[in-house]
């Protein structure tokens, strides 16, 4: 009999409810560190008729906070499901809950599990979770050579100095942590032939490509292409009702921005060098298309393709049947 656990995580404390068979719930707390989890564990053993292993958590998919928690249950036996906070958000709302609290959203997260039987969380190899730091670490450090850039244009000549040692600094750190995802990928096998795979398509380049290994993951874990555009944030976003309400507005905001924004120059050159978006390209501008509805669409035909690309195993073929692509 599989009992069901929601948890509310935080950065420092995590509030956890099992509902039980009655409809009641037994709730504690515990810290979100290492002793935290351990003593997690143990309540559960204790509490839990059939133990641990007979538990079925879910929490929100949220931040940072969570990742720590759901590697260690996971390492130690403990079924665990990530969702979206957005479902969990509209679940409360169907059942009408006007309060939120974290002992609140901890039961809503049991009863969420319950009803629905999220999949199991399967964490990513310890390689592509350090290649997730690195890419999102160079991200960061990106904007902020960004930022002291535009500092520069306008800054007092008594500051220029320091501003540019800070710019040559990022750069310097920049170079590093771009060795460091090469070396990385290169140094795992299955990582570097899907590098190899997704270098054949072409608008796809050396930037691009570690951002879609490291947020993409193991390909088959999306059930299809429109999984995939979806999660990337590249999915349509329509609202229509009746003959007053009918609006198409560029793309869905719920996904990961990290894919969509590395996809967007790709697009871009693709749709001139990539001999099936460049024709897409062109027969959308002579339908006098807006030009970010065009980048948008190559976008989402370039992530179809490296899907493709990379569920079959096979190098770009701009000849290979499109129904068999994706």
């Amino acid at each position: 009999m599989t009992s069901f656990v929601g948890i509310d995580v935080s950065k420092r404390k995590l509030d956890v409810a099992l509902l039980l068979p009655e409809g009641r719930y037994r709730l504690s707390g515990f810290g979100n560190d290492a002793a935290g989890f351990a003593a997690l564990a143990r309540w559960l053993d204790k509490t839990v008729p059939q133990g641990r292993h007979s538990v079925h958590t879910c929490m929100e998919a949220t931040g940072t906070y969570h990742e720590a928690l759901a590697l260690w249950l996971h390492e130690h036996g403990v079924k665990v499901s990530l969702v979206n906070p957005a479902q969990i958000k509209h679940f409360l709302a169907s059942e009408m809950v006007r309060h939120k609290t974290d002992g609140g959203d901890a039961q809503g997260l049991a009863r969420f599990a319950q009803r629905h039987q999220p999949a199991a969380w399967v964490p990513p190899t310890p390689t592509v979770r350090a290649l997730q730091a690195l890419v999102a670490r160079v991200h960061a450090v990106e904007a902020m050579r960004q930022s002291e850039r535009n500092r520069l244009d306008v800054a007092h000549e008594s500051v220029r100095p320091s501003i540019q040692d800070i710019i040559a600094s990022l750069e310097r750190t920049l170079q590093q942590l771009n060795q460091q995802i090469e070396h990385t990928i290169d140094d795992d096998p299955d990582l570097h032939r899907r590098q190899e795979l997704l270098d054949t398509i072409p608008g796809l380049g050396t930037k691009t490509i570690p951002t879609l290994l490291a947020y993409i993951g193991e390909p088959s874990r999306f059930t299809s292409v429109k999984a995939l555009i979806a999660y990337c944030k590249l999915a349509p976003c329509i609202r229509q009702s009746g003959s007053s309400l009918d609006k198409r507005r560029g793309t869905h905001p719920m996904g990961r921005s990290e894919i969509k924004r590395a996809l967007y120059f790709p697009a871009m050159v693709a749709g001139q060098h990539n001999p099936l978006l460049a024709v897409f390209w062109q027969r959308m501008q002579a339908n006098n298309k807006p030009g970010k509805l065009v980048v948008e669409a190559c976008m989402h035909k370039l992530l179809s393709i490296a899907f493709g690309v990379l569920r079959s195993g096979r190098p770009f073929d701009p000849a290979y049947p499109a129904s068999q692509r994706a």
